[in-house]
């Protein structure tokens, strides 16, 4: 663009007629030292906790750390370009975020920039990414089921609207997977999904975005990416970002579902940080704030009350362990301050037991009561029944040949875990669920060979819908059978055992 030219003139014009004039305050201060992502300042004495720093090169940071004489800055662009002796300004204002509807469909960082090319984000507005949790007051009781289509899950260790349920395991044992999978079965409900990866290899990430974009609805999803080579603020305000952008619909009277992916990382990424800006180790070398650090972040996954609205947040925080010890620090952490956790084993996985699910660690405190009552009731001796045949495998390994009871036993273990194996990203249906599990307790599946329960599970889905939509639409809409509904399931699902294996 030319000086004098008409589009320069107008282009001048418009800037001159936003300009604001008169005078401003600024607060200004020194680098005095810079590296791995954090700057130690000087000279901003009235600089608020969380407070984002504006420096000479356009890079910003936010506040982390209050001594009398330094400010602890952390960085959320690249550290090059800042160097000591540079010039940094307060703005006043503390880390926010975009919110809105905008951001559905979209992958972006956890300062609301796009990262799938697309348009920038048109947000409805910005809140801050700490915002404090729900009283208790405002809380109501978490009645409403998460259906995940993951079996193991739904009936075993079920989860509600509003609860908090570690997934936590060794490398590689699947966790990302289980949770992307809760996401995709929500394709069909009224749920948003966020999903929150920090400090993750890009193609993990990418596997997951692919996941959800060819089996869920990705229209109604959020991606938060701060990987692996982001700046390590990106990394530590990423769980925050994704649960301020879930919480705008929870706010709304809607239900959204948060995945982070995960917190061990981000406790990492927090202890780098804290010993970056000269704070005192504890355990294992983390800052003793770490449990604060995640116990407010988790605190605000809730089902409001109908005062609020009756929207509610559901968080499934994912962490990792190193050989299964749940003992460590930022494990027990977690599952103290989570309402339950689903631990998956390193043994089992390699096995081929997909979902690798240790039905004798997990727990879920609340979810139980909020299954559908016919799911309910058809898993009632299903857990009882799988942990008396796992002792007993363990024994009839040494030689032993059972007999009677113990051999019948064994039989349904095996057919039971059997039905318990899944492949990934195939989420089932309510009926489906209802109908695997009838068909165990009705004894369908006892005479059937171990390797003809996978073709009788692979078939159910399209044999329900063929001879019983009915009941599949009933299970759907209202989560109980009647006696003429059970019936014809009951029927159908004999058909299905005794038609001959292909």
């Amino acid at each position: 663009m030319l000086p004098d030219s008409p589009a320069w003139i107008a282009a001048t014009r418009a800037a001159l007629d936003t300009a604001e004039l008169g005078p401003r305050a600024e607060h200004r201060g020194r680098v005095e030292e810079i590296g791995d992502g954090v700057a130690l300042v000087s000279g901003l004495r009235d600089v608020r906790l969380d407070e984002v720093l504006q420096f000479a090169g356009g890079q910003v940071g936010f506040a982390r750390v209050l001594d009398p004489d330094r400010i602890g800055c952390v960085l959320l662009d690249a550290a090059t370009g800042v160097a000591a002796g540079d010039a940094v300004a307060g703005t006043g204002r503390v880390v926010s975020v975009p919110v809105g509807e905008a951001l559905l469909g979209r992958v972006i960082d956890p300062l609301g920039r796009p990262l799938d090319g697309g348009e920038p984000i048109a947000a409805e507005a910005q809140l801050p990414i700490d915002r404090p949790a729900p009283a208790i007051i405002e809380r109501d009781l978490v009645v409403e089921p998460v259906q995940t289509g993951v079996l193991v899950l739904d009936t075993l260790f079920a989860l509600g609207r509003g609860q908090r349920e570690l997934i936590v395991g060794d490398h590689s044992t699947g966790k990302t997977t289980l949770a992307v999978d809760a996401m995709i079965a929500q394709r069909d409900s009224d749920m948003i999904c966020v999903y929150v990866a920090v400090g993750q290899k890009t193609s993990s990430v990418r596997r997951a975005i692919d996941a959800l974009q060819n089996g869920g609805n990705f229209a109604r999803c959020i991606v938060v990416v701060a990987g692996s080579a982001d700046a390590p603020g990106l990394q530590w305000i990423a769980p925050y970002a994704g649960m301020t952008m879930a919480e705008y619909f929870r706010d709304r009277g809607q239900h959204a579902l948060v995945v982070i992916d995960d917190l061990s990382k981000h406790a990492a990424t927090h202890r780098e940080l804290a010993l970056l800006t000269r704070q005192s180790p504890g355990r294992e070398a983390y800052p003793g704030d770490v449990f604060y650090a995640h116990a407010r972040l988790l605190e605000r996954a809730a089902r409001l009350s109908e005062a609020r609205g009756g929207g509610s947040l559901t968080a499934l925080p994912i962490a990792e362990t190193d050989a299964g010890n749940l003992s460590a620090y930022i494990p027990t952490n977690l599952i103290s301050i989570t309402d339950g956790q689903i631990v998956l084993n390193a043994g089992l996985f390699h096995q081929g037991q997909k979902p690798a699910v240790d039905v004798g660690l997990s727990v879920s405190r609340v979810g139980g009561k909020t299954q559908a009552p016919v799911l309910r009731k058809a898993a009632g001796p299903l857990r009882l029944d799988y942990a008396q045949f796992l002792e007993l495998e363990v024994f009839t390994r040494f030689g032993a040949m059972p007999e009677g009871r113990v051999r019948d036993q064994l039989t349904r273990g095996a057919r039971i875990r059997e039905v318990l194996r899944q492949p990934q990203h195939a989420p089932y249906r309510l009926a489906d669920e209802v109908a695997l599990l009838l068909a165990l307790q009705a004894g369908l599946l006892d005479p059937l060979p171990v390797r003809a329960v996978s073709a009788f599970r692979q078939a159910l889905p399209g044999h329900l819908d063929t001879e019983v939509p009915q009941v599949v639409q009933a299970l759907a809409e209202t989560g109980a059978l009647d006696e003429a509904a059970r019936g014809a399931l009951m029927a159908a699902l004999k058909r299905l055992a005794e038609a001959p294996a292909p």
